[in-house]
């Protein structure tokens, strides 16, 4: 088991290296690294340096739980960084439970969970959607169309979207979705409603490789994202990289984070990323999160001197980390996390630029309880 006597802190890495979201994972899996490498260099925690467990699960959900129940069996890890798609931290969270283990979910998700055997370091609906939803509605209109991969989060957060838009006098002229599997996607059929609808944006919720392919098939039809954009929440540098500039260009998102932040800690995150990872590798907002939900771990790991779950949870949220897109902490009510809401556009360069920031933090609040009804903005600190 991880103790301190066993010379190293073992955790279990689930980022998928292959399959439909493997592009946004492998920033996820190198955040991890990365900060793992920073606090083994300090002297880890302890005493004692953290041994990361790699496994790949594919993209695809069983993989994640049946590798995770490796973890735990086989290689005594008693906390796991992973999971991207809400379908893979479905499949985490049985499992951690069972062993009472710990997972920490660095990505954005559709809320309404709440787990005492999971972190949640993404970001919210009242920490996104609601900032999303009312910079939709001020700068281009209240006509909505909505598509998005066929699993659980498109599903749920275009319903908060669809909420959120109708609460602010919008209107949601449409709603498909479409397979994961890139060449399952009948393009032409998705344009031809889109066309029909005349909608004043897009919200997608198209995950993984068919991100690029709709932006790019858009475009190509004829659609001016300066005017009538994409917004994502999905969408991220990643899948940015995987798009030419005109077809990226315009499109629009929210997200606690963006690589082009002139904080001091960003600047110093961002340098450390390109030494080690070199000028190709996108740094996504899934990243950041993914980044610092270890170094949230290592002071806990600290405080607790044990990382069995009962030694770890009294002490999750006691302590804030510097992270790049401003200080973070763990709610001791929900276990998500407070962040930073920005909504950004991609420039003419195909870098996301910052165009609304409240220069606030904003308090978790998953069942949107406090913000639900509340179009102008989530609950702040």
């Amino acid at each position: 088991m991880s103790t301190p006597t066993d010379r190293t802190w073992r955790v279990g890495v689930l980022f998928s290296t292959t399959g439909v979201t493997a592009a946004v994972e492998r920033t996820q899996q190198a955040a991890t690294l990365l900060a793992i490498e920073e606090i083994n260099a300090e002297g880890g925690v302890l005493g004692s340096t953290i041994e990361p467990v790699l496994y790949d699960p594919e993209s695809r959900p069983k993989r994640y739980g049946e590798l995770a129940r490796q973890l735990c069996d086989q290689d005594g890890v008693r906390v796991v960084f992973g999971g991207h798609m809400s379908s893979t931290r479905k499949a985490l969270l049985p499992v951690v439970e069972a062993h009472r283990a710990l997972l920490f979910y660095p990505t954005l998700y559709e809320g309404f969970e709440y787990s005492p055997n999971c972190v949640y370091t993404g970001a919210a609906p009242n920490q996104n959607s609601v900032q999303l939803v009312r910079y939709l509605t001020r700068h281009f209109g209240k006509r909505l169309f909505l598509i998005g991969s066929d699993y659980v989060y498109p599903y749920e957060s275009n319903r908060i979207i669809a909420d959120l838009f109708r609460q602010a006098g919008g209107e949601v002229l449409d709603e498909m979705y479409v397979p994961l599997r890139v060449a399952d996607i009948d393009m032409a059929k998705v344009l031809r409603r889109i066309k029909a609808a005349q909608p004043d944006a897009i919200y997608s919720t198209v995950v993984g490789d068919g991100i690029a392919r709709f932006y790019t098939a858009y475009r190509e039809a004829g659609f001016d994202q300066r005017t009538h954009p994409i917004a994502s929440q999905s969408t991220q540098e990643a899948e940015i990289a995987q798009m030419s500039v005109e077809a990226a260009r315009g499109s629009i998102t929210a997200a606690p984070y963006f690589s082009t932040l002139q904080t001091p800690a960003n600047l110093k995150f961002v340098a450390a990323w390109r030494k080690r990872f070199g000028p190709d590798l996108p740094i996504t907002a899934n990243a950041e999160a993914a980044y610092f939900q270890v170094k949230l771990y290592a002071q806990t790991l600290e405080r607790a001197g044990d990382d069995r779950l009962d030694a770890m949870l009294p002490h999750l949220h006691e302590h804030e980390f510097d992270a790049p897109q401003g200080r973070v902490r763990i709610d001791k009510e929900n276990h998500h996390t407070y962040l930073w809401p920005r909504v950004a556009r991609v420039d003419d360069a195909g870098q996301f630029r910052v165009v609304d920031d409240p220069e606030v933090r904003v308090k978790p609040d998953p069942y949107m309880f406090e913000s639900r009804f509340d179009p102008l903005g989530g609950r702040l600190e």
